[in-house]
């Protein structure tokens, strides 16, 4: 496969490349846990948001692009999207997925109605 002949790309871009053997998933370890918490978190907002199972991949993709932007120590307090464009990162284009919420009032202002 051309894709793991790319040597010169990897060591540029600071990519430790590592291959494991075929129908081992336990060589992969990080990778299935990080696989693992992106699925545990789209199947969270696909449950809050009673959204139809169509819209799968789009939680996938919303919960990659805010992974992406937290912090994490692993990087010094820094967020994937950080380290890789070297901007800070900017939260005005993230919007709601989906989320639940209570109206409520000051128990004072309350009617029966």
């Amino acid at each position: 496969m051309t894709e793991f002949f790319m040597t010169n790309f990897f060591v540029n871009k600071g990519i430790v490349h590592q291959t494991s053997c075929v129908n081992s998933p336990q060589q992969n370890g990080i990778v299935e846990r990080k696989h693992g918490h992106l699925l545990n978190v789209a199947r969270a907002l696909m449950i809050q948001s009673h959204l139809p199972k169509i819209y799968w991949s789009y939680s996938v993709i919303h919960v990659v692009y805010i992974i992406n932007m937290l912090l994490t120590h692993v990087l010094n307090y820094s967020s994937p999207h950080e380290m890789l464009y070297k901007t800070k990162v900017d939260f005005t284009g993230l919007k709601v997925f989906s989320s639940l919420c209570y109206a409520s009032t000051l128990s004072t202002n309350r009617k029966k109605i």
